[in-house]
């Protein structure tokens, strides 16, 4: 699998790539890393071991998986209380509530049902630093004296913690959302139960689709990746709006009345100009990714709010947020970070504060996310050139020459892919058939110069 750590956890097919084995080596190594850099020090005063909280989407392979982690980390001395089925974000809070050491995920997202992941969280729900992902492959399969009779952690089942989860979301807006009709599309996920809980408890009116996971089904055909259902089922129905999940619910995506695709940089638009209005807007500035469509950054400076650009992955836009201080960032995905709530993408809690504003306004979310004008943005994955060449001279002229055309209008962003033999051409026009052209001729170089 070459470097095992991506820009999310560890992510295989179950069974081939990641294997039990793997699973339970990983989380030993983890214990020993994170307990030999102090992580585990702070529960000393309260306790003799470590606590670890560990969940699951409702992929069938998350179930040996999760024994496997579980296994693991007990019998490296870590106490372990398994949260069951809940979402990426929910495990990330419960990870502080529970004042546990670390917390650990199984999901691979919105990957089809064969693959899987782990995913590591230090204290406070954040996830870990590529140098700690490192350390942890480095130590994969080292001899370590195993702890025996009062020192092996154990193991209790914590599913009716899942309740903090839903309140702490409900007790982070204010008003209701009675009068609203809500299509809910949970992916056959791990939001599939409470997802419906929270935004029925907020006053909505809620229909739900992908929400019977078999262990098989998730994301197939429907959630954040896959919207023509929802998009049907919302205009069929005249409901108000329509949310996507993805597999483990750090994201999510939405769908006007109309059924027009509202996506994460136009929620993000929406969400900010409210809290800018509100004073809740830390230093007046989102952070957002190179990918964020160039509309959207004139919206809000249109708005007086600034933008700061990370580079692709919602661990960078944290990142961001944290060094500069600010409560807001994302990604076009639909990763929604807001900091006051969350420390990590909550595809959930995006969504009730976005049915928060709709509600307090009383206003369409097509009207809402007409506030930006997503500019056409064409974008090509050139596969087998050779990706350290994507700054040649041939490529850096031809950028050049398109960026001149396009001045104002437009962008032109060059990026090599950071696992595979490809590099990706992304331009952004006043129209689609500039964009079409241009990115068809930048592509055609690439081809040609980066081999």
């Amino acid at each position: 699998m070459g470097r095992l750590f991506g820009t999310d956890g560890v992510r295989g097919v179950a069974g081939r790539d990641l294997t039990a084995e793997l699973a339970m080596d990983l989380s030993v190594a983890a214990a020993h890393v994170l307990g030999d850099a102090g992580a585990f020090n702070a529960g000393a005063g309260r306790q003799s071991r470590p606590v670890a909280v560990v969940g699951r989407d409702p992929r069938a392979s998350g179930e040996f998986l999760e024994a496997a982690v579980v296994a693991g980390l007990a019998s490296s001395g870590v106490d372990v209380l398994r949260l069951g089925v809940l979402p990426t974000p929910a495990v990330a809070y419960l990870t502080t509530a529970l004042r546990a050491d670390m917390g650990v995920m199984i999901s691979a997202s919105h990957n089809p049902a064969p693959d899987n992941g782990i995913k590591f969280l230090t204290r406070g729900g954040y996830k870990l630093p590529d140098a700690v992902e490192n350390e942890i492959e480095q130590r994969l399969g080292e001899k370590w004296e195993r702890p025996v009779g009062a020192s092996v952690g154990r193991v209790r089942e914590a599913y009716g913690d899942a309740d903090r989860y839903v309140s702490h979301l409900l007790s982070t807006v204010t008003g209701r959302l009675d009068g609203l009709n809500v299509v809910v599309d949970c992916a056959h996920g791990a939001a599939h139960a409470v997802a419906p809980e929270v935004l029925q408890r907020a006053g909505a009116t809620v229909e739900t689709v992908g929400a019977r996971p078999d262990g098989l089904n998730i994301n197939a055909g429907v959630g954040s990746t896959h919207l023509d259902k929802l998009r049907q089922i919302v205009v069929s129905r005249g409901a108000d709006v329509g949310i996507a999940y993805d597999g483990d619910a750090d994201r999510c995506l939405a769908v006007s009345h109309t059924g027009e695709v509202v996506d994460g940089d136009q929620i993000m638009a929406v969400l900010a100009m409210a809290m800018h209005a509100e004073g809740k807007l830390a230093g007046d500035t989102v952070v957002a990714t190179v990918m964020s469509n160039l509309g959207f950054k004139i919206a809000l400076k249109s708005a007086g709010i600034d933008v700061v650009e990370t580079a692709v992955g919602d661990r960078y836009v944290l990142e961001a947020m944290r060094a500069g201080g600010y409560n807001f960032g994302g990604e076009q995905s639909g990763h929604v970070i807001m900091l006051d709530h969350a420390t990590t993408g909550d595809g959930v809690l995006t969504s009730l504060h976005l049915l928060a504003v709709m509600a307090r306004a009383g206003r369409p979310l097509a009207e809402l996310a007409s506030v930006m004008t997503r500019l056409p943005q064409v974008l090509v994955n050139v596969k087998g050139v050779d990706r350290a060449k994507a700054s040649v001279p041939e490529l850096a002229s031809a950028v050049a020459e398109a960026e001149s055309e396009l001045g104002d209008t437009g962008r032109v962003l060059i990026r090599p892919s950071g696992t595979e033999p490809m590099i990706r051409v992304m331009v952004e026009a006043s129209s689609a058939e500039q964009a079409e052209r241009l990115a068809g001729h930048l592509a055609e170089v690439v081809r040609t110069a980066c081999v």
